[in-house]
């Protein structure tokens, strides 16, 4: 069992790990949406010392192949895009994790991946916050990594804040 795996994840469903104890992730470099919130939920719910390799397309096959790892977000593998639901999407389902959170949060990783802002109101700014990050960092695992905190906020304001509004005006009196 991969670390932090949580026992409700499906066993068969993980890939095998490396001489590390890690699995190991490969698709397209210079992520956007999807191959920043695939790693995340891996790291977050999956393993959390999975290691991510971000390589040429026409290198994915190969490089998966070559150090055991999982080929995503790519066409034609296991872990990608299903109809009209992402890589995201896959992988929620897939790893058996459908809480309302996550879920939510998947709502607004294919609106903003696939070009349908309008599946929810926070896609937009998904969209706009991965396109700025991309433009931030050159480094593909230094994006990752700037790319981890803004989807731990987004999972923290689906589990526990969307009914929260922001308190402007104040209403208070003027002294």
């Amino acid at each position: 069992m991969a670390a932090g795996q949580s026992s409700l994840v499906p066993f068969a469903k993980i890939p095998p790990v490396d001489a590390s104890g890690r699995t190991v992730w490969v698709t397209r470099a210079r992520p956007k949406i999807d191959r920043i919130a695939c790693p995340w939920l891996i790291r977050r719910f999956i393993d959390p010392c999975a290691l991510f390799l971000f390589v040429a397309p026409s290198d994915v096959i190969e490089v998966a192949e070559r150090f055991g790892g999982a080929p995503f977000d790519i066409e034609n593998v296991f872990w990608s895009h299903r109809g009209d639901t992402c890589t995201f999407d896959t992988m929620v389902g897939e790893f058996g994790l459908g809480t309302s959170p996550l879920l939510r949060l998947a709502t607004m990783v294919r609106g903003a991946d696939t070009a349908r802002l309008e599946l929810s109101p926070e896609a937009p700014g998904l969209l706009a916050a991965s396109l700025g990050l991309s433009r931030m960092y050159s480094d593909d695992l230094e994006q990752l990594e700037a790319g981890m905190l803004l989807y731990d906020a987004l999972y923290r304001w689906c589990r526990d804040a969307t009914d929260e509004r922001h308190n402007w005006p104040t209403n208070k009196p003027r002294t």
